[in-house]
């Protein structure tokens, strides 16, 4: 049960901060293209496409049209956040990796748990049973 409220709970923090980052990129479009001119990428045109992924990653992580499709896009936030949070350390501006490290410990924590909240296991994820093990030791 523990397992289940982490997953929706992590789950939901996570489409919070995707959602909320992709509305920063509709909303305030010149800010982050400043933002990204700051950390050496010079493709403006990069914004509006990456809000519209930001918002279908979440949308398929939530509504799970397949599992192969969920997991794909479990991997893409992964590589999205490692990539953007050295892309601020590699300028030096470690305060601009936070989120990128909060995202990825809430998807950990999502995709870890992902296989006791949802019908259709993922079979990259942990088995439930695993879980349980590594948490009672």
């Amino acid at each position: 049960m523990a397992q289940t409220y982490a997953y929706w709970i992590s789950t939901a923090m996570l489409s919070v901060l995707y959602l909320s980052s992709a509305g920063l990129y509709l909303a305030r479009r010149d800010y982050v293209r400043d933002v990204l001119r700051g950390l050496g990428y010079h493709a403006a045109y990069l914004v509006p496409v990456m809000a519209a992924i930001k918002i279908l990653a979440v949308l398929t992580i939530l509504s799970r049209f397949g599992v192969a499709l969920s997991d794909l896009a479990y991997a893409g936030i992964l590589f999205h956040l490692l990539l953007s949070g050295i892309a601020h350390l590699g300028v030096r501006k470690p305060g601009g990796a936070i989120p990128a490290v909060v995202g990825l410990i809430l998807l950990t924590a999502s995709f870890a748990t992902q296989n006791t909240a949802r019908e259709m296991p993922s079979p990259y994820a942990p088995a439930a049973t695993s879980l349980t093990i590594m948490t009672r030791n």
